[in-house]
């Protein structure tokens, strides 16, 4: 699969998954610690905003990170993160439901589908203090996306994300692994452990030895 029709596949499957959950459903906790469905549809509508900015920001220098190394510039657990985990929460309150925030977010990766479709891939843009090539930013669109759909459904009885975007995911945590995975995981498995959200057993932390010091590979 393509990545930029990865990314398509990517967004529709999280709308599908929480489209017509009930208002109930909408305050059930998530992957992501403190966040309930609302917040997590709340911050990926911001992600995708982001998306669409960086798109149109043309860097004029050479990239300083690609689609693997721009995981190890994340670092969950600063002040700034926890800032932004309280205003999403916060944010995402004031709306009357869940519903106006999906419509957004609907509208928003679509256009950010568009947008990465007439982009060449090659063409270096701007994003979150780094330079990096379109292709390089769509795929890491496409990790996050389906990292978060799994965050979504962590309390839903709703699908999992699709094949394309979770090969993604596999090739990202391979590349900050520094080899494939020696391990029999499949995708969901991989991409929960590699991430950090669901933590090693002792089995496991024998079968990867000296690997398994590098987990979780990026959170």
């Amino acid at each position: 699969m393509e990545d930029r029709e990865a990314l398509s596949t990517a967004y529709r499957d999280i709308v599908a998954a929480v489209r017509d959950i009930g208002a109930e459903e909408e305050w059930l906790p998530t992957g992501c610690a403190g966040w309930s469905v609302r917040d997590l549809i709340f911050h990926l509508r911001g992600d995708a905003q982001r998306a669409l900015v960086a798109l149109a920001s043309p860097a004029g220098t050479a990239p300083d990170t690609d689609a693997v190394s721009y995981w190890t510039h994340w670092r969950p657990d600063t002040e700034g993160a926890a800032l932004n985990r309280r205003m999403t929460r916060i944010s995402a309150s004031v709306y009357s439901g869940l519903r106006p925030i999906l419509d957004s977010y609907v509208e928003t990766t679509e256009a950010v589908v568009y947008a990465a479709v007439q982009t060449d891939p090659g063409f270096a843009v701007r994003t979150q203090g780094h330079v990096m090539r379109a292709g390089d930013l769509v795929r890491t669109l496409v990790v996050e996306a389906a990292i978060h759909h799994l965050d979504l459904v962590v309390a839903l009885d709703r699908p999992l994300p699709s094949a394309g975007p979770l090969r993604l995911v596999r090739e990202t945590l391979d590349g900050l692994l520094g080899e494939p995975l020696p391990l029999s995981w499949d995708d969901v498995a991989y991409a929960r452990a590699g991430t950090g959200r669901t933590p090693l057993s002792a089995a496991d932390r024998t079968a990867l030895g000296p690997l398994a010091g590098r987990f979780p590979l990026f959170g």
